[in-house]
């Protein structure tokens, strides 16, 4: 029994020696671009929080647990971003976060990683996975990646004109 506990303290105390950081609004963004009707349609989500535990000389103790607010749901027009924030879209009054959760981080090459984890929005976790590069300055962390989701994977839209496929962008700058 002494050996369980001992096991779990080393496991406690090794895992406090990796770096912790926070996600920083300012320098960050996390946009997203679908088509309707053809047309491209940008916008951008707000209020990013959460933690990040990142060490380049050890991914395998990386995690990132991190989210928007889905309310800020921004396309730079007030009525179509109205609608995003109802029931039949991102229902934000019930699911007011989007949230992203690694399972696991790997190296590919230097400065390049693969993220495998859960990306929680509106009622529905799925598992993605996708590349991301990872920059160092003075003891600011920029990571950077993007992927592709299907939005009728969660219940986004139903039976619209916009494209079943939507593409995140992170650029999240980490202190």
């Amino acid at each position: 029994m002494n050996k369980y506990i001992v096991l779990l303290l080393s496991l406690f105390i090794a895992r406090q020696g990796v770096a912790q950081y926070q996600p920083q609004g300012s320098g960050s963004s996390v946009q997203f671009k679908i088509k309707n009707l053809g047309f491209n349609v940008t916008g951008s989500l707000s209020g990013l929080a959460g933690k990040i535990v990142f060490d380049p000389a050890k991914p395998e103790e990386a995690s990132f647990d991190v989210s928007v607010d889905a309310s800020t749901i921004n396309t730079d027009n007030n009525m179509r971003d109205e609608h995003l924030r109802a029931e039949t879209y991102f229902d934000v009054s019930h699911y007011p976060r989007i949230r992203l959760v690694s399972d696991r981080i790997t190296q590919q090459k230097k400065g390049t990683y693969l993220f495998t984890g859960q990306l929680a929005l509106k009622n529905h976790q799925k598992e993605i996975s996708f590349p991301f590069m990872v920059t160092e300055a003075a003891g600011v962390y920029r990571f950077q990646g993007s992927f592709v989701i299907s939005r009728k994977d969660f219940e986004i839209g139903g039976f619209s004109t916009i494209s079943d496929q939507l593409e995140v962008t992170l650029d999240v700058t980490a202190k």
